[in-house]
């Protein structure tokens, strides 16, 4: 099976982290294959590996993929299926008949009064590779009591992969595991062209009265949730709409209550006879197989669940997520998440285009150019939107904009596209009132980066980064403090987020030949591109300073228009290209 590119760096990076470390963490947004990267880090392990998830449906889907990913075979210890230690030593002996691993379920593995269920039936020594699926759950006890039996096992690896963490989560996670290995969320998965845009439409239902709804465990009390949306006046007003608006697309609504999902799915029906069904955690295994297979072939266009579809569910034509009201980003993240994937038609045929552009313009001429999201709010605003899933490199005032102004046109908006046009209005604003202020002062306006001498983000023309939660207690390593004073920055003024941010951006500038960081200031300061080779900015800033360091008069683009190519680094330059994470 052939990797998309950052698939492969993924697999890289984990063995690169792996040489200083024992556990680590990655993360990949839903739709871009997560379960792709651990079958192939397993395959290039070539030791046993033991796969621990947390729910039926993800064992059976983890164990596929990994055997059509590997060619090896694995064995399922869950429930009333056992494996038995019929391992082979030596994974690629042409002869081998044994397994090269076990695909497990947490609660098989440590249910029971002493809390180690069935794990002590194999040995630490068994597995030299623990993969935990759904990562962000091994905070939990049950799984620290897991990692820490088989880490009695000196040689072992271990690697935890997940696509929704939420701060606190990447905070706990941060003491388990001791480095992150790769983390590309959703927005990098649009931008780059592998998972359809997303667009919101925020509805008001005025009888939606979550005002007095108690919080428990951080998020809406269930119950009182129930009670609310079961009412008849939201129920029929909430129906009503998304009929209104989505059509005849394909669609998953999340419920906050079996009572609730079977509600809607029976109001759907009334309206369009058969069109709907409900899943919940204890609908039969083989009538969930049967409605989510005729969701597939489109016999029904809409599931209702509660509990059931927010992980393991992977159906590309899903084209309108309704999620229920939250105050977890993470938990609705997951519902979004749903329905990212691009088309099935156009899926495969991505990961033979190496041009982000191109691949963004193959979903828009595809049969699901998008995906979208119902939001329904009454009278309370501190819920999850969509909008905050995206809001990690931009500011809060831009994302609190981008909602108020989804809810006042309360029509179809672009996500990315509406926080990208609020942060623009909201840094042209600071930088108004900056001028304004230091005119009647008589000062000069300073950067926020006080030490520095210029801000990097701007001259890059990327937005600096918000501390994740595994960040918090990093410290930038010297060799990371190292690249940065080559680019004429202060270490001092950066946090590790921010360092790593700009060490990366620097490595990738070096790697394709582009010019230095006093050069870009210079070229961003006239109006030029940064993205060119130093040869080319060195012609362009000597006719700029030939033509009095104006640009009146010059052409809009100085130099070769070839695209950038590696160059060596100048010999005044002593530059190490080692990793320095």
């Amino acid at each position: 099976m052939k990797l998309r590119p950052y698939q492969n760096e993924s697999v890289e990076n984990t063995f690169q982290s792996w040489k200083e470390n024992r556990s680590v963490v990655g993360r990949l947004a839903t739709g871009m294959g997560k379960t792709i990267v651990f079958a192939e880090i397993i395959k290039r392990f070539q030791k046993r590996a033991l796969v621990i998830a947390h729910r039926e449906e993800l064992i059976w889907q983890n164990r596929s993929k990994i055997e059509t990913v590997t060619g090896f075979k694995f064995q399922v210890e869950m429930g009333g299926y056992k494996a038995v230690n019929n391992f082979e030593p030596d994974l690629f002996n042409p002869n081998n008949t044994g397994d090269a691993g076990v695909v497990a379920t947490v609660q098989t593995l440590t249910a029971g009064g002493d809390g180690l269920g069935r794990m002590t039936k194999f040995l630490p020594a068994d597995f030299d590779l623990l993969v935990i699926d759904e990562s962000h759950h091994a905070t939990s006890a049950s799984y620290r009591r897991l990692m820490e039996y088989f880490l009695q096992n000196l040689n072992l690896k271990i690697i935890g992969v997940t696509a929704t963490p939420n701060r606190s989560d990447e905070e706990s996670l941060g003491q388990i595991f001791n480095d992150v290995a790769f983390d590309k969320d959703m927005n990098y998965g649009i931008q780059e062209g592998w998972l359809v845009p997303i667009e919101a439409q925020a509805v008001h239902i005025e009888s939606l009265d979550f005002k007095n709804i108690k919080i428990t465990a951080g998020d809406l009390n269930q119950g009182q949730l129930s009670a609310v949306m079961e009412s008849e006046k939201p129920l029929y007003g909430i129906a009503d709409s998304i009929i209104e608006i989505a059509g005849n697309k394909r669609g998953i609504g999340f419920s906050p209550s079996v009572n609730h999902a079977r509600m809607m799915t029976d109001i759907f029906n009334r309206y369009r006879p058969g069109c709907a069904a409900h899943i919940n955690g204890k609908t039969d295994k083989d009538e969930r197989k049967k409605i989510n297979s005729d969701f597939a072939n489109g016999t029904i266009r809409w599931i209702w669940n509660c509990g059931t579809h927010t992980e393991g569910f992977d159906d590309a034509g899903v084209e309108v997520i309704v999620p229920k009201p939250t105050k977890s980003v993470s938990l609705l993240e997951q519902m979004v998440g749903r329905g990212t994937r691009p088309h099935g038609s156009i899926a495969d045929s991505l990961g033979d285009i190496s041009n982000a552009g191109f691949r963004r313009s193959m979903i828009q001429r595809s049969s699901k150019q998008n995906c979208l999201i119902l939001e329904y709010y009454g009278n309370r605003y501190d819920l999850a939107t969509t909008f905050d899933l995206f809001a990690g490199n931009v500011t809060d005032e831009a994302v609190k904009q981008a909602i108020a102004l989804a809810r006042s046109n309360g029509g179809r908006v672009s996500v990315t596209k509406s926080l990208d046009e609020e942060e623009k209005r909201a840094e042209e604003k600071k930088r108004k009132d900056l001028e304004e202020s230091a005119k009647k002062a008589k000062l000069i306006v300073k950067s926020n980066f006080t030490k520095s001498q210029f801000n990097p983000f701007n001259i890059l023309g990327i937005t600096a980064a918000k501390p994740r939660g595994w960040d918090v207690k990093k410290s930038p390593s010297e060799k990371m403090r190292a690249v940065l004073r080559k680019m004429g920055l202060n270490p001092d003024d950066f946090d590790y987020a921010q360092t790593r941010q700009l060490v990366g951006e620097q490595l990738r500038r070096w790697s394709a030949g582009l010019c230095s960081m006093k050069q870009a200031q210079l070229l961003k300061k006239f109006g030029y591109s940064s993205e060119v080779t130093f040869e080319q900015a060195r012609k362009t800033i000597d006719s700029i300073a030939a033509n009095g360091w104006r640009r009146d008069g010059l052409p809009p683009q100085i130099g070769s228009s070839k695209p950038a190519v590696k160059m060596p680094v100048r010999s005044t330059e002593t530059v190490s290209m080692e990793n320095p994470f």
